[in-house]
């Protein structure tokens, strides 16, 4: 199980790594537009900097045509580094830059799925990870979750080398059930995954605790204290 973040905010990410048992990050052209860096390929390597060789990192193509995409991949890892994942949209011409990578060697995430078939194509055309968009698929009247399911059946069964990411979530509760049907991934914003403690029974379980325990040594006494 990976918990990976959404976002090129520099503060979340120093933060959420700080906090949160994270595993790496992912990017799309949307997430940086929120942030806006004025050199992109600059800021990445800050991100870089931030999580270090042992997490993840993924960054996205925006080319429309697989020589674009391609071209753009050896772009990225010159830029930052190779142990970049290339973030390739699963269109068809998505499968044909995706193959091309992967017979370089180079690790790709399978983005932009919205149905079974198409995750199929991606990972049998060698994606290291594959993204399906939970909430995207939802709203457009499917079940994100029989997708998840039944490609990670598919994973499991015929062994691949490869893992779902789930994405594009609004809520917990989405990202609870993406695990808890197979994806062994996920990456979410991090206001979702902090949401995860806004639970007003935790704060009150901790006040009881401490209240017991003032009770007994005074109010303000630790266990440094003792």
């Amino acid at each position: 199980m990976e918990f990976i973040i959404d976002t090129v905010d520099l503060n979340e990410i120093k933060e959420a790594v700080e906090y949160l048992p994270v595993s790496g990050v992912t990017s799309n052209p949307s997430i940086v537009k929120a942030t806006h860096p004025e050199d992109f390929f600059s800021h990445v390597r800050e991100i870089r900097s931030i999580i270090g060789k042992e997490r993840s990192l993924h960054v996205q193509v925006i080319s429309k045509d697989a020589k674009g995409m391609i071209d753009e991949a050896h772009k990225i890892l010159e830029e930052i580094d190779q142990e970049v994942y290339i973030k390739v949209p699963v269109s068809y011409e998505g499968v044909k830059a995706i193959k091309a990578l992967k017979a370089e060697g180079i690790k790709v995430t399978a983005t932009a799925i919205y149905d079974l078939m198409q995750a199929y194509m991606a990972l049998e055309a060698g994606a290291d990870y594959i993204a399906p968009y939970v909430n995207r698929i939802g709203n457009l009247g499917h079940d994100p979750m029989e997708l998840i399911s039944s490609l990670a059946q598919k994973i499991h069964e015929e062994g691949y080398d490869c893992k779902i990411v789930a994405a594009s979530f609004k809520g917990v509760q989405q990202v609870r059930d993406s695990i808890n049907y197979g994806s062994h991934s996920i990456t979410a914003p991090v206001a979702v995954l902090k949401a995860i403690f806004e639970n007003p029974s935790i704060e009150k379980a901790v006040d009881d605790f401490n209240k017991d325990w003032y009770s007994m040594y005074g109010v303000g006494i630790g266990l440094c204290d003792l």
